[in-house]
């Protein structure tokens, strides 16, 4: 390949070179002119955003979704001992460790044999993060005799936790005993002990009676008020009317809403989220 040929070659390559950045350039130069420009209204999350369009230099607080919906993991009624009333209940769970929801939504829908809603008793409610809890409505009015209970739950508000820990509430010497003479069928009794480092206002007392099959047989609930940290208080929830079946088993459970509780939320709810739920 004689010289002449190669400084040709050269020449060309140094051109396409020239040629190829100036073609880049304006390309680059055009792209940026037509792209839309970085806004709280884009639809997605740049500039320093929290999430899409929310937090950061957009200013709106940004509204937490979990991951997982909440469940409704069984339901069913029992007699409330009074003609034609009973009493409903169903468990919810919340998968989600870091979210809880300060309100959901739910309702019982109770069916007659042949599957169709006789009455819906609805209601709203709250859970804590990672949490299964009962939800009883008791004394409801029927004219038709059940046959089948559906709970479903929707609408929940989500609040975020940061490193929480569950309010240490701890039911011990728990017992249930029929009522020989006086007023009533039964009663159950037991000490609840507020472990947590917090003063609830009220805590509500769900109690299930179980038969040694884990058939649920009767429910009950009590409130205790103004319970604070390090106390322990009695409770006692009475049944006045028979019931069928022998008790074989009682579960107890403690509720307590922390969003009530401004000294929980301080520690554990994110501190924007919070600051939004109080307004």
């Amino acid at each position: 390949m004689g010289k002449r040929l190669k400084k040709q070659i050269i020449i060309s390559g140094i051109y396409l070179v020239i040629f190829l950045t100036f073609f880049w350039f304006i390309f680059s130069w055009w792209k940026a002119r037509s792209a839309p420009k970085e806004s709280c209204f884009d639809g997605a999350r740049n500039q320093n955003e929290e999430g899409v369009d929310c937090g950061g230099v957009c200013g709106s607080a940004c509204i937490p979704v979990a991951k997982y919906d909440l469940s409704a993991d069984s339901a069913g009624f029992v007699e409330a001992g009074s003609p034609n009333r009973y009493d409903f209940y169903g468990e919810v769970s919340n998968p989600n460790h870091d979210f809880g929801s300060n309100e959901f939504q739910y309702s019982f829908r109770i069916k007659d044999s042949l599957g169709n809603v006789i009455t819906v008793k609805s209601g709203r409610t709250f859970i804590l993060p990672g949490e299964k809890k009962y939800i009883l409505e008791n004394n409801v009015e029927s004219a038709v005799v059940p046959a089948s209970v559906e709970l479903e739950v929707r609408d929940p508000s989500w609040i975020e936790f940061v490193g929480y820990e569950k309010p240490q509430l701890k039911i011990v010497n728990k017992n249930y005993t029929k009522i020989s003479s006086g007023v009533g069928f039964g009663e159950a009794i037991g000490l609840l002990k507020n472990e947590s480092p917090f003063d609830f206002s009220l805590i509500k007392i769900q109690v299930v009676l179980k038969d040694a099959e884990n058939k649920v047989l009767a429910l009950n609930s009590t409130e205790i008020r103004t319970v604070k940290s390090g106390e322990n208080r009695e409770f006692r929830a009475l049944w006045l009317n028979n019931f069928s079946g022998t008790v074989g088993n009682m579960e107890v459970q403690a509720e307590v809403n922390v969003f009530d509780s401004d000294s929980f939320a301080k520690r554990y709810f994110r501190a924007q989220k919070f600051q939004e739920y109080q307004k």
